[in-house]
């Protein structure tokens, strides 16, 4: 097993067994739950058993999306998902690209000007949370067990064969004694584990290390989003209701790959938010620093002017698409959703690719169970179909799109406008892609500054984190672990200049030393992990990789409810 509190000695563990565990109820779990019961259904096995873990408190809560949704996959797995009542916010009836200028103004383009990969005529504006409340729902009415507030620790193996997931412990104290309120996690043994924990899922990481999954893929490529939701003046929300608004420009500009979405919702709020990947060279890279500069841009401004924040949240998203992608199956386990990769950077879309990734991995299972082979090769129907898919097709399309960025802005929007005439080839047959921490420069090369805050508008980290409602029980180890203290204190001050304190869209890292001595006298960096809401932007963004993001004691973390 590879995980934390795996190793307490003289732990007796409640042991359940499932036929399949599926980890995390995002969108592509709780699709692939859905269409896999049906499935089993079908083929005369209706006692197989399928449980959904989630980690967060409630179904819901650590879901982040902008978002809009490209209804393809809802069509396939309910053709009536509207007259059942699945709710959105609004059919896009506007879409455009604004290039904003440092200087203020802005050129927007629209209709025919908009590039084809960010139409979004047949799209609709979700609420990614309310959406995954009602795929549960719908789970659950099939007979489909969701426990939420079970958070999985560690992978069980038998060999390199995936038996099932431990959950982790509850009340264990910081110094890592158990208080009288403990509970030990339990062993969840299953035929089939599916790992949809979302974006750099920490099991998923550990098992695509252990097992080599990635051997022959490119690196992924990791971008972070920044959302807040706002309340704005009834004229205005009307008026915004159903346009998706896309910018590029200020404050980026051409230094790195980024821009920001705006989008209409319903009872007068807005979805804003800011992307910048995540191989950004510089050291000083500040996420949410950008998405306050561009705030305060007017044309931004405008818009959230007389409103009121509601809500905040910070999520990576993978963007290395088709080439990034690992092995999906192996003994006793598919991936699916964001945990592959399962995303159209240039689209600005995923959620339809998980929910097809999970569905594609229900056929597979379901095939294995009838075989009655769950390894590798009794797996592998789930690559055979998504190979055969229009998830294929479509990632294929843009296989090369977010690695040509890498070479520059300016030379990678030129191969992107060439990869849409050469079918996503582009100048290269096939790019490759260095992974975000190996692309951090010099701290002596670092221009990025902090931005100056309001009370308001432009709210500091400290205040958008309450917005998160992210709350963790205090009195437990960090689930964010600094593996070498030493490099964090002497080479990283040095070379890199702590970027942790930076990236973090969450205030969790904090360098308040003057030295390197008083560093190692004080512990090293210091970690309010109480802050953090779940983004693993230290995971993929430290330079040294020597911060590991763990889950934390089930249930904590943000609340990103109508996010």
């Amino acid at each position: 097993m590879a995980g934390v509190n795996l190793n307490l000695e003289g732990v007796e563990r409640e042991e359940l067994e499932v036929d399949v565990l599926i980890v995390g109820a995002g969108p592509a779990s709780l699709a692939c739950a859905i269409q896999l019961k049906r499935l089993l259904d079908a083929n005369g096995q209706q006692d197989a058993s399928i449980l959904v873990l989630e980690k967060a408190e409630d179904v819901g809560y650590h879901i982040l999306s902008g978002a809009v949704m490209d209804p393809r996959s809802m069509n396939e797995l309910f053709p009536d998902w509207k007259e059942k009542g699945c709710p959105f916010e609004a059919e896009v009836n506007f879409d455009c690209v604004d290039y904003l200028k440092q200087s203020g103004g802005k050129l927007r383009l629209k209709g025919p000007f908009v590039p084809p990969s960010l139409h979004n005529k047949g799209n609709v504006i979700i609420s990614l949370f309310r959406v995954v409340r009602w795929l549960r729902d719908q789970a659950e009415e099939m007979g489909i067990d969701v426990y939420a507030g079970f958070a999985g620790a560690g992978v069980i193996y038998d060999g390199e064969r995936v038996t099932g997931v431990q959950t982790r412990d509850a009340g264990i104290a910081k110094d890592g004694s158990k208080k009288a309120q403990f509970e030990p996690g339990m062993n969840v043994k299953a035929k089939v584990t599916v790992f949809g924990e979302g974006t750099r899922g920490s099991l998923t990481k550990g098992l695509i290390a252990k097992l080599g999954l990635d051997r022959g893929a490119n690196h992924q490529i990791y971008e972070t989003g920044i959302k807040e939701i706002w309340s704005i003046p009834e004229a205005r929300g009307k008026e915004m209701l159903g346009q998706v608004i896309h910018t590029m420009g200020a404050p980026l500009g051409f230094s790195g790959y980024g821009g920001g979405w705006i989008y209409g919702l319903g009872d007068n709020r807005l979805s804003i938010g800011y992307v910048v990947g995540l191989d950004h060279p510089d050291a000083k890279l500040d996420p949410h620093a950008l998405f306050v500069e561009w705030k305060k841009h007017p044309a931004v401004a405008a818009l959230i002017e007389g409103g009121e924040l509601l809500r905040y949240g910070a999520k990576t998203i993978p963007g290395g698409g088709y080439y990034a992608l690992p092995k999906l199956q192996g003994d006793g386990f598919c991936i699916i959703g964001d945990s592959a990769g399962f995303m159209n950077m240039a689209r600005l879309k995923g959620v339809h690719l998980a929910m097809k990734s999970g569905m594609l991995a229900a056929e597979g299972i379901a095939e294995a169970f009838q075989k009655d082979d769950t390894t590798e090769a009794g797996l592998s129907g789930y690559t055979r179909r998504f190979e055969a898919s229009w998830a294929k097709k479509e990632l294929w399309s843009v296989r090369n799109f977010r690695q040509a960025f890498q070479s520059g802005f300016f030379s990678g929007a030129f191969d992107a406008g060439l990869q849409m005439i050469t079918g996503g080839r582009g100048l290269i047959a096939r790019r490759s892609a260095a992974a975000d921490h190996e692309t951090t420069g010099a701290i002596g090369k670092a221009r990025f500054e902090k931005p100056t805050f309001d009370d308001k508008y432009c709210v500091d980290k400290l205040t958008d984190v309450y917005k998160s409602g992210a709350i963790h029980e205090e009195d437990q180890p960090s689930h964010l672990v600094v593996t070498d203290t030493d490099i964090c204190i002497t080479r990283c001050t040095e070379e890199y200049g702590n970027p942790c304190q930076h990236f973090c869209p969450a205030a969790v890292y904090e360098w308040p030393f003057q030295n390197a001595g008083e560093a190692r006298e004080k512990g090293g960096v210091v970690i309010n992990a109480s802050n953090c809401v779940h983004c693993k932007t230290c995971d993929v963004a430290d330079p040294y990789q020597i911060i590991e993001w763990t889950v934390p004691e089930g249930g904590g973390g943000p609340k990103y409810i109508d996010m």
